[in-house]
């Protein structure tokens, strides 16, 4: 039986510490929304800035090539345990650059998803290239996939029109990078802003939907997910970060501060849309836990 890292109080938000690849087929759940980060494969000894100073783009062991081929393997793995993890009609949205998200695409559809959207993420505050040898890096995408080919998923299509003026949302995104209030707990090396989480949790799912990120990092996929009324189960093997998220997720328990949150986060008309919208959204009932037994179930 697994023993969660960490579990709020209202049993929304669950940690798991431990190889994902390990700990998905030790537990019975079906999720509505994944989300996933992995490794991009991208430590390479080189160099590049942040804060005005230049500092090594090395994130750890877990962030090292092995060639094309392990890059492959590794997609193939974890993206076949998440896909036996999602409900039917279920979709899934992964994070990449150059470095991976080709093998990414790739594997996807030969386990038979279907590839939706490939939103492009342009940052307003990317980091400076210092090598100026080539264009600098601005960008990163995001895949968008459903389970299926046929299933229908869902889409919060309204809602993304609303706020982009009332005009069909587009496959750019124009936001920025994390902010320092978003640090306020400590920092992951490829934490992404709730800006964006908050967005595509918001176009993909219901109140109290169900969430995964098998490669939670600081967890900022939960706490767009608690912040929007829906629930989140994050996995991770280092300890340090999920201390993170746990303070993160012990931060906005306080009312006051989710609040706040809520009303800093970027790509809404006005500060106050997301709090109002959330408090007119229809309420989905689910059942409250997770159970890590394989005897039990919960919708």
């Amino acid at each position: 039986m697994i023993i969660p890292y960490f579990k709020s109080n209202d049993k929304n938000f669950y940690l798991l510490h431990g190889d994902t690849m390990e700990l998905l087929p030790k537990f019975e759940h079906k999720f509505d929304m994944v989300f996933a980060d992995p490794p991009y494969f991208l430590s390479n000894n080189g160099l590049s800035i942040q804060s005005g100073k230049i500092v090594s783009v090395n994130k750890g062991k877990w962030d090292k090539s092995k060639g094309f081929e392990f890059i492959n393997n590794f997609n193939r793995k974890w993206l076949s345990l998440v896909r036996d993890k999602m409900k039917e009609d279920a979709t899934i949205w992964i994070s990449g650059t150059m470095h991976n998200i080709f093998s990414v695409g790739q594997i996807l559809t030969e386990l038979g998803f279907k590839i939706l959207n490939i939103i492009t993420w342009e940052k307003t505050n990317p980091p400076p290239n210092f090598s100026c040898r080539y264009f600098t890096y601005s960008t990163e995408q995001i895949i968008w996939a459903r389970k299926h080919e046929k299933v229908p998923h869902y889409f919060n299509y309204e809602l993304m029109k609303k706020l982009n003026g009332d005009k069909q949302m587009r496959d750019v995104w124009k936001l920025p990078a994390i902010a320092p209030w978003e640090k306020s707990c400590g920092k992951h090396p490829t934490q992404k802003p709730l800006s964006v989480l908050t967005r595509l949790i918001l176009a993909s799912t219901k109140p109290n939907a169900w969430i995964l990120d098998p490669f939670t990092g600081s967890s900022t996929t939960g706490i767009a997910a608690n912040l929007a009324n829906r629930r989140f189960l994050g996995i991770d093997q280092e300890e340090a970060f999920l201390t993170i998220s746990k303070n993160r997720r012990l931060e906005i328990e306080n009312t006051k501060t989710a609040t706040t949150y809520r009303g800093k986060i970027k790509g809404f008309n006005y500060q106050k849309e997301l709090e109002l919208f959330l408090a007119e959204e229809p309420k989905i009932e689910y059942k409250t836990e997770i159970f890590f037994d394989k005897t039990q179930n919960v919708r």
